[in-house]
């Protein structure tokens, strides 16, 4: 058993490694935004530990520089963060039969990489309860690991990049990243179709609506073509 949960642990974050290509750039970007929106860099830091959520984070530090109160950041980050529900959810049935105290852990570590690659596992392989988190969280602390340290680099060299550095394309690369590889079929493909024209459609509306709608108008539709 312990064999395999280490294999299980090592396929976990071998999985999750490709995803790092755009994680890493966004989390240097995040770094930067932050401080150049005059948050001071122990702030900064403690984003990226207590939220540790990249686009909800670069959201609440625009909210915040444009004067709003913390309770408007707190209602933004809560609205772009309601995919996190959609994902527990998932999960739940694959890690019912570990300890409270792991699955909190996982909770914490949760990400959209770290979902992606664990529900794809799930589906293909039996791994058993204590492998299947072995993968969760190994894949998982990789990334949270990856994000604490690109922080760190955002930090330390962000004043001495160019003011022209077009850094905006991390954050669309993540999720292409991540997109990509989970298009398997016409229902992943109409999902992904149908949730990105309804985000961009609706990129102008506040708080990051466009977002949850189109989440909600992707998985809709994965699920009407998959039924069909």
């Amino acid at each position: 058993m312990g064999h395999t949960v280490r294999h299980a642990a090592w396929d976990g974050a071998r999985a999750i490694a490709p995803l790092l290509i755009g994680v890493v750039p966004f989390g240097i970007v995040a770094s930067v935004t932050a401080v150049d929106h005059g948050v001071a860099r122990a702030g900064v830091f403690g984003f990226s530990t207590v939220l540790y959520a990249g686009a909800s984070q670069l959201a609440a530090i625009e909210v915040l520089g444009r004067g709003a109160s913390p309770l408007v950041a707190i209602g933004t980050v809560a609205i772009i963060n309601l995919r996190f529900l959609m994902y527990a959810a998932a999960l739940a049935p694959h890690l019912a039969d570990v300890g409270l105290v792991p699955r909190l852990g996982a909770a914490y570590v949760l990400t959209d990489q770290a979902f992606a690659v664990s529900v794809t596992a799930y589906r293909d392989r039996d791994l058993g309860p204590r492998g299947r988190l072995a993968f969760y969280l190994a894949g998982a602390l990789v990334m949270w690991l990856s994000w604490q340290l690109a922080t760190l680099v955002g930090l330390v060299i962000g004043s001495a990049l160019p003011a022209g550095l077009p850094l905006d394309f991390a954050l669309p690369l993540v999720f292409m990243v991540l997109l990509i590889p989970a298009i398997t079929d016409r229902a992943t493909a109409a999902a992904a179709t149908v949730g990105g024209l309804v985000a961009l459609l609706g990129a102008g509306l506040p708080a990051g609506t466009g977002l949850l709608l189109g989440a909600v108008a992707g998985i809709a539709t994965g699920v009407l073509v998959s039924a069909r």
